[in-house]
């Protein structure tokens, strides 16, 4: 077996087909898909067991991935979320690189799954500062982390006992052996539905300052009450009056008023 996608999950009846179905479409045979399910009471595992996924008991995202890897029977292992898709050829030219590059662990570039502006700006962002990071500061996140299984045991997989991004300090563990690599053969289609729950400019400005915390102070684990972690329900929009919504919301006005009037002048 050449590749395990591992899937943690709770309660993704929504979205979780469009990702199968996105694997469905690979041109990419050698490969198992494992659905790591943290007790969903929706159709979750019934949607999985539709696909022929194999089903494994989960829990929050880390610990989820950890049990997926542990009957993972591929040389790689390649971690995404329920929310996000792959494009056409993804495994295929994933294989390849990480083969013909002798690549142990990697992320790629991340598309919002939305037309709107700001949401294209803050991905390219994130795009460039991981990429300018790779040998200073390596980071990756949980839904596009690719590794082989040989490394992901050498380090112990992911540490269950940190609550916030259990996922950067799995690459920078892993970077001590293996350098982190950013592929350019392929990317990832995520979802943006954190950003419409929390609020775009909210979300970028609380993974920013948590990131400066745990330079400065470590990571944050279960008990640390600096922030709570939210796994599932991501669909419950909250209303929100902070300021940052409210520039956010006249950012994104503004950029359609200016798609309408290049369209109209056009």
């Amino acid at each position: 077996m050449k590749i395990s996608i591992v899937i943690p999950t709770k309660n993704e009846e929504a979205l979780l087909p469009k990702l199968l179905e996105s694997i469905r479409a690979q041109d990419f045979d050698d490969f198992e898909v494992i659905v790591a399910d943290a007790f969903s009471s929706d159709r979750t595992r019934l949607i999985a067991k539709d696909y022929d996924a194999r089903i494994v008991d989960g829990g929050l995202p880390g610990a989820g991935r950890n049990a997926g890897a542990s009957v993972a029977q591929g040389e790689f292992l390649i971690f995404l979320d329920a929310d996000v898709i792959i494009p056409k050829g993804f495994l295929k030219n994933l294989y390849s690189e990480m083969q013909k590059k002798y690549i142990d662990v990697a992320t790629c570039a991340i598309v919002p799954l939305s037309n709107i502006r700001l949401d294209l700006i803050i991905h390219r962002i994130i795009n460039f500062t991981v990429f300018a990071l790779l040998r200073v500061d390596p980071k990756a996140f949980g839904f596009c982390i690719f590794i082989t299984k040989r490394l992901f045991e050498r380090i112990g997989g992911f540490d269950e006992s940190i609550k916030f991004a259990e996922d950067n300090d799995l690459v920078k563990r892993a970077s001590a052996y293996r350098p982190l690599c950013y592929l350019r053969s392929t990317f990832l289609r995520v979802s943006v539905r954190r950003f419409e729950k929390e609020g775009r400019l909210t979300y970028t400005a609380k993974g920013i300052w948590l990131n400066v915390y745990r330079a400065f102070r470590g990571e944050i684990r279960h008990g640390n009450k600096i922030t709570e972690y939210e796994f599932g329900g991501y669909d419950n929009i909250k209303k929100r009056k902070k300021t940052l919504d409210k520039i956010e919301d006249k950012l994104i006005k503004n950029s359609r008023k200016q798609k309408n009037n290049l369209i109209i002048n056009n």
